[in-house]
């Protein structure tokens, strides 16, 4: 035997306890059992055992001891709702209960409350609440075709409202068809045009309320798409459509007078809302009529013919000054202008030639530079002769005599 080989008490403990609580079956289980050795602790937990062939300490910790209605005695028997664990001090494994229920309570008081456990993790109980229309166009009930809580509903509705539409969907509020048939009636109340859905079912016993305990008819009711007012059964009656509703009514008469209101009643909170707009918008007219007052004691406002004859002589006495400086820029710009025309007469080479100048120039008739011609280069001399424009061919010769009788190609020609 190697050292590895073993455990201390405490591993082995550790090593069971994370197995059972680590199996999820485990974690949620209905243990049918007797009651022995029951003893409610002066801290307010409950210790006892489950037993038939064998037995399962049990222990129900205070706060869900408080929360049961059902007190067990030793010897009886009863179902337990719980989580199976161990108790690692004394390496005992036992149920720790949640809920527990006589046996002879039926099963289906413990369906029910795992039914409520499961729609209540999904949200369907504790959704915002919406709020109920202050003036509904028409009201939706669907309940029995012939019931009392039919009756009840009408003659509340016809009291406070006279000529509201109460748009009536019979269905079966009891046995086994009554599930789908008030599935079906909330449907079509919510395809109406209906504002409002009250749910309806007079007293009786809990076998009576089954259907509004199904997961179908708490479905249906928390997904109308309108608000929903359930009035099931009397005021110490509770089902899971209560829970899923918008609002719960103790009695199908409180339902209505929740939800139609009274027609006097709401004439006067109109009335009085009139009385307090006219009271506002009197205020308003006079704040305006006083800002107007105010504002009319300025110049402009008080006579605004004047003020407007006297912007016009402004604007005549701006547009006489602009034709003024226009004016003067104008004869500015040609005093200049003249400069500038007289300047390049100045510089132009054919004036010259009116006073008997002539203007020589090379074949291709870019200017002859002294300094750049050497015998032999053919020149052109321009002058004017008799208003005629003159152009004159001449070879340059060594000899400058030479050049008074014109050269090769010489002659006159016009230009």
């Amino acid at each position: 035997m190697h050292s590895e080989d073993v455990w201390t008490v405490g591993q082995v403990v550790a090593r069971v306890k994370r197995h059972i609580e680590g199996d999820e079956s485990l974690q949620h289980l209905w243990v049918l059992g007797e009651v022995s050795n029951f003893k409610a602790a002066a801290s307010g937990h409950w210790y006892f055992t489950l037993k038939d062939s064998a037995q399962l300490p049990a222990v129900m910790f205070r706060g869900d001891a408080l929360r049961n209605a059902f007190r067990p005695e030793d010897g009886e028997t009863v179902l337990a709702y719980g989580r199976l664990g161990v108790y690692e001090r004394q390496g005992q494994t036992q149920l720790y209960v949640q809920h527990l229920e006589a046996f002879g309570a039926g099963r289906a008081a413990l369906e029910l409350q795992e039914l409520k456990r499961r729609l209540q993790a999904e949200g369907l109980f504790s959704r915002p609440k919406r709020a109920l229309p202050l003036l509904p166009r028409a009201v939706a009930v669907v309940t029995g075709g012939a019931s009392a809580a039919l009756a009840d509903i009408k003659t509340v509705a016809g009291r406070r409202f006279p000529g509201l539409p109460l748009l009536v969907f019979p269905v079966t509020v009891q046995g086994e068809t009554a599930p789908a048939s008030i599935v079906e009636g909330l449907t079509r109340a919510g395809a109406s045009a209906a504002d409002v859905i009250i749910l309806a079912r007079g007293g009786g016993s809990r076998e009576d309320l089954a259907a509004f305990n199904t997961e179908v008819v708490v479905r249906a009711v928390f997904a109308a798409p309108v608000p929903v007012v359930s009035a099931v059964g009397h005021e110490v009656d509770d089902s899971l459509s209560d829970l899923a509703a918008d609002v719960r009514a103790p009695t199908p008469s409180a339902a209505a007078e929740l939800v139609v209101p009274e027609r006097q009643a709401l004439g006067s909170l109109v009335g009085a809302f009139r009385e307090r707009l006219e009271v506002q918008l009197r205020a308003r007219v006079t704040q305006g009529r006083q800002r107007v007052s105010a504002l009319s004691a300025y110049g402009v406002l008080a006579r605004p013919e004047r003020w407007l004859g006297q912007r016009r002589l402004d604007l005549g006495r701006i547009e006489e000054d602009l034709h003024r400086r226009l004016a003067q820029q104008t004869a500015a710009k040609a005093t200049v202008l003249a400069e500038l025309r007289g300047r390049l007469l100045g510089m132009d080479p054919t004036a010259i030639m009116e006073r008997g100048y002539a203007w020589v120039t090379r074949p291709d008739g870019k200017p002859a530079v002294p300094s750049a011609v050497v015998v032999g280069d053919r020149l052109h001399v321009h002058w004017r002769r008799q208003g005629w424009s003159v152009t004159a061919e001449q070879e340059l010769f060594p000899d400058a005599d030479a050049m008074t009788g014109g050269g090769d190609g010489g002659g006159d020609s016009v230009v």
